[in-house]
């Protein structure tokens, strides 16, 4: 499918005396990954099922670990994410929203957290929330979209308000609409906020700030005697045939850009090897289109054989996880600073009382991620160490908003990079004055 698309770009766009894609080439082959996965859905899954299955998925509470291959069946599952990411990306073309490393990582994370709590009704109240955020400040909703997508995290609190039995159904319903809209309103300043800590060294700075507001709106939950359950709901079959769909989507990434770029491909990518990762890059950028195409497919290629490696399920959550690591390969990720993490986890499940295949710390082994920056900057060891003192924090701190935040480990990533960070910064300083004989 890749290389069809292709040639649509080559006659369109003329791209290969360009050396790189027109406007309206980017967000067609960005949307060639839910195309791609709603043709195999649609394969996977009878129709009349597709349709039942997509019922069930608005209808269920989907907080922490709820995966809609069981609850809707994967066709339903493939289907209610690639019609996300398609409207997202339909919105951004309408927007004309510049296309950077952002728009990828949106719609990859979109896609991929789509997968297993986002879906068709749940993620609008918060995004019209950051628009009236947006208009009180008088400004456009272009500013602040993208931490309005990644703040659709929050989405498994307006299905679990529809939820609450001893309310009628038109309270429920306004409450839901109040719930998203201040949830919405309040995410942008206290994202920026809460960037200044971690200093950019947690890549989902979203997932911070939203594990900030669901611990506050659980609470608030809980004194009024709503508590949800915990749950795991989990798809542990044919892991062969999902390795099959995503080492396909990933190879033909690499042999893309391969087959486009060439020679400066190999270049581009060393040189984006060299980058920490510190939020705030974007490597589409500064390292051109297929640079950063070949980055993706060759992190997704390298996660999809982690988890299989360590026997690990494929399913909509780790299939969710993949898809983040290969959304922010166009903002801060690479194989030099996301492997001495993983790495980290893995070493941690040999030393503790869990197994690195269960679900929770599988889900920690991918999304560990966001600590990349720490170990593109501060080298394997920190990273190594970065990666074990997440997988701790990581199963343990969900419990405070009882998985309402799906961005989990973007709450825990925060926390470990505020911790560590200024200790790694206190002794490197301290090393450096002492070489220049200056007085500590």
């Amino acid at each position: 499918m890749i290389f069809i698309i292709y040639h649509i770009i080559e006659r369109e766009g003329n791209i290969i005396t360009k050396k790189t894609l027109s406007y309206q080439s980017k967000y067609l082959l960005l949307a060639v990954i839910p195309v791609y996965f709603m043709i195999v859905g649609f394969i996977l899954q009878p129709i009349p099922e597709i349709g039942h299955g997509l019922l069930e998925i608005i209808r269920e509470p989907d907080f922490l670990i709820t995966d809609y291959f069981v609850i809707g069946g994967i066709g339903a599952a493939f289907l209610n994410a690639g019609t996300i990411t398609l409207i997202q990306l339909g919105v951004l073309y309408y927007l004309k929203m510049e296309f950077d490393g952002h728009t990828i990582t949106s719609c990859c994370l979109i896609f991929g957290f789509s997968l297993f709590g986002k879906n068709v009704l749940n993620i609008w109240t918060i995004l019209f929330g950051v628009f009236l955020y947006a208009r009180y400040h008088k400004t456009s909703i272009k500013k602040y979209l993208y931490i309005g997508l990644y703040g659709t995290s929050l989405s498994p609190i307006i299905t679990q308000i529809m939820h609450i039995g001893q309310l009628p159904v038109l309270p429920r319903l306004l409450l839901c609409f109040c719930v998203g809209i201040c949830i919405g309103f309040v995410l942008p300043p206290l994202s920026t906020h809460v960037h200044y800590a971690h200093k950019g060294y947690s890549l989902y700075n979203v997932g911070f700030s939203s594990g900030i507001i669901a611990t506050v709106v659980i609470s608030l939950f809980k004194s009024f005697g709503i508590v949800p359950e915990s749950r795991l709901i989990w798809y542990d079959s044919q892991k062969l045939l999902f390795s099959a769909i995503l080492i396909i989507l990933f190879l033909g990434m690499i042999l893309f850009s391969i087959f486009h770029e060439k020679k400066a491909l190999f270049t581009a990518y060393r040189n984006l090897l060299k980058c920490s990762g510190i939020a705030g890059t974007d490597y589409w950028k500064d390292y051109g289109d297929f640079a950063v195409i070949f980055n993706m497919g060759m992190n997704g290629l390298f996660a999809t054989l982690f988890v299989l490696a360590v026997g690990g399920d494929l399913n909509g959550p780790t299939i969710g996880g993949i898809f983040t690591i290969v959304g922010f390969s166009a903002t801060g990720k690479h194989l030099r600073n996301i492997v001495p993490i993983m790495f980290g986890v893995y070493l941690a499940s040999l030393t503790k009382h869990w197994s690195i295949n269960e679900p929770a710390p599988l889900l920690a082994l991918l999304f560990s991620t966001t600590l990349a920056p720490i170990a593109g900057e501060f080298g394997i060891f920190a990273g190594l160490l970065a990666g074990f003192l997440h997988s701790s924090v990581a199963l343990n701190v969900g419990i405070v908003y009882s998985g309402m935040n799906l961005y989990n480990n973007g709450f825990a990533g925060g926390m470990i990079a505020i911790f560590m960070v200024p200790v790694i910064l206190s002794i490197r300083d301290r090393k450096a004055r002492a070489k220049g004989e200056i007085s500590l």
